[in-house]
């Protein structure tokens, strides 16, 4: 038994782990629970004798358990894609044991949909950058409820019930001060007004801080600093790519780093019929968001960009597909000269 090489799948829980030990025949050795920790674990791993391979499906808390066995012992540990292995795992009589056994053989024939093992420094930008994420998305949403909804409606009703107009840009910050300070203002409709803006004032300043906990996290990455140097990067795409793509260099090609970040039409084929369908949805939304965005700029200020834009549309793509071109091939460009940087 000890002479075979065995791979293991991990059913990760927050308290347990199912372990499935199966040899290279795809003969179940063990398939029992344990604790989810190393020292619950390893036990259980040294009966199975050689091991080449250890699947695990990323989830939270995952990734730190992939990398402690990664220092543990000399075994590849492997985290597989969770929209793919819950998929693949959808069957009437799916339980934990049915789980760790299809994750080890899975492992075993090569066909385990591996994501990146991301180094722990860059999984705590993630999370930077996660956090930071819910911010602006909170405060785009006051924005949009309240500007459009509220602030507009309820301080413009407020203004206009004290007959009060206030010179200037609707919602530019001298406009919003002067609006503060308004002599004529009653003090119920100033105390309504006040509640408005401080909300999103409050949203804002919180974005501002974790910005500067990012910008002090980050100052002496180098990837970032050959980030910034690229046309059309700046300091929150940066912060994005590093966190997501991590390295530019794991992509075997620029094709490669354009699917993993969405910009590249599926691909649908159904018997003689071929046809490219939307952007690949099984992606970072929100890396895919930041790119596009960049790629507006790009074909705002950049004549090259602007140019291949206008080409598309002129050829009867509709704008957002030729935006999407755009990002896919500035992406390209952004591959081949970090991984020439590097090299």
């Amino acid at each position: 038994m000890n002479s075979v090489s065995h791979f293991v799948g991990l059913d990760y829980h927050q308290n347990s782990l199912q372990v499935c030990v199966m040899d290279q025949h795809g003969h179940v050795r063990l398939n029992r629970q344990c604790g989810n920790d190393l020292a619950s674990l390893l036990p259980v791993l040294g009966e199975a004798g050689p091991v080449n391979k250890i699947a695990l499906e990323a989830c939270e808390g995952a990734a730190d358990l992939a990398e402690a066995l990664t220092r543990a012992g000399d075994w590849a540990v492997e985290l597989g894609h969770p929209l793919y292995v819950a998929k693949i795992k959808g069957s009437p009589d799916k339980s934990d044991y049915s789980d760790a056994r299809l994750l080890a053989d899975l492992a075993r024939v090569g066909y385990l949909p591996r994501v990146w093992l991301a180094p722990e420094k860059i999984r705590q930008w993630r999370q930077l950058i996660n956090h930071r994420q819910r911010l602006v998305a909170t405060a785009t949403r006051l924005r949009r409820a309240e500007d459009r909804r509220a602030l507009k409606l309820r301080v413009g009703a407020a203004l206009r019930n004290n007959r009060v107009k206030v010179e200037g840009a609707r919602w530019t910050k001298k406009w919003i001060d002067a609006v503060r300070r308004h002599p004529d203002l009653s003090e119920t409709s100033r105390w309504l007004i006040e509640e408005l803006l401080d909300e999103l004032a409050y949203v804002l300043e919180k974005l501002t801080r974790v910005e500067s906990r990012l910008r002090e996290a980050t100052r002496d990455d180098p990837v970032i600093a050959r980030l910034r140097t690229i046309e059309g990067i700046g300091e929150v795409t940066s912060w994005v790519l590093r966190a997501v793509v991590g390295r530019f260099d794991r992509f075997r090609n620029a094709k490669q780093l354009c699917r993993y970040c969405g910009l590249t039409p599926r691909n649908i084929s159904t018997g003689n019929r071929q046809v490219q369908g939307e952007l690949i949805d099984v992606v970072d939304r929100r890396l895919r968001a930041i790119l596009i965005q960049a790629a507006q700029r790009l074909i705002r200020t950049v004549d090259p960009w602007r140019a291949l834009a206008d080409r598309l549309i002129e050829a009867g793509k509709p704008r957002n597909v030729a935006v999407a071109a755009v990002a896919n091939r500035w992406m390209r460009t952004v591959h081949r000269r970090m991984t020439c940087m590097a090299a």
